[in-house]
């Protein structure tokens, strides 16, 4: 690369992320541009499904410093994305099907596991693909709320290249203080893409497989 490319990343990097970056000579700058709070004192309550649905990490971080969650363990459970799978694997948990996207796990369950019940594990912000299709197919489930997302915006003056995406909240997040005009956008996966697509925003690359490390990768094939 002979000009300086500059990407954002709208959410911190590890110290090896950033420097896969680096090391292919990008200017990299690197913000938190949303928040997640865990939720204190949750009660799981005494009707808890058969099996258990996880559509991200921080649900599960959310649910693992609950004090009693190894009592979940007995349970099998769904859920969204390779490390969430990793996540609950490490701590125990038999994760039964795990897809990349909620629409694709809604499907697997209405398919295949449509008598059991359910406890959806949820943030303030999820989406309603997966609650709606249970629902529209009679599948019985209770919804816990265990974390929140918070946007923090960030006004960006330098001129960027490139931007990494991460969800759709960190989209809304950066929009806020920002406009995006001919650069590239980045993205983790197609419901990211489709947040910035309503927006009518056209120069979008999705990364092969819904990682962090998939979208740097991204990023140094495209400006290879």
């Amino acid at each position: 690369m002979t000009k300086q490319i500059n990407i954002l990343s709208t959410k911190k990097l590890s110290e090896i992320q950033k420097k896969a970056l680096l090391d292919a000579n990008f200017e990299v700058i690197d913000e938190d541009f949303i928040n997640i709070n865990y939720k204190k004192g949750l009660s799981f309550g005494e009707d808890l499904g058969e099996a258990l649905i996880f559509t991200s990490q921080n649900a599960v971080q959310s649910v693992l410093n609950h004090p009693k969650w190894e009592e979940l363990k007995t349970k099998n459970v769904f859920c969204v994305g390779i490390k969430t799978k990793e996540l609950l694997t490490e701590n125990g948990f038999n994760v039964v099907a795990y897809t990349g996207y909620a629409a694709d796990l809604a499907e697997i369950i209405v398919l295949i596991y449509n008598k059991e019940s359910y406890t959806f594990f949820s943030g303030n912000l999820r989406r309603d693909i997966l609650p709606n299709t249970l629902k529209e197919n009679g599948i019985q489930f209770n919804e816990i709320e265990v974390y929140e997302t918070n946007l923090t915006s960030k006004k960006i003056t330098q001129k960027l290249n490139g931007i990494l995406f991460f969800s759709p909240s960190g989209v809304e997040s950066f929009l806020e203080k920002n406009k995006i005009t001919n650069e590239i956008c980045f993205c983790i996966g197609e419901t990211t893409a489709e947040a910035l697509e309503n927006k009518n925003i056209k120069n979008i690359v999705i990364a092969q497989k819904p990682s962090v490390e998939n979208v740097i990768t991204e990023v140094v094939e495209y400006y290879k």
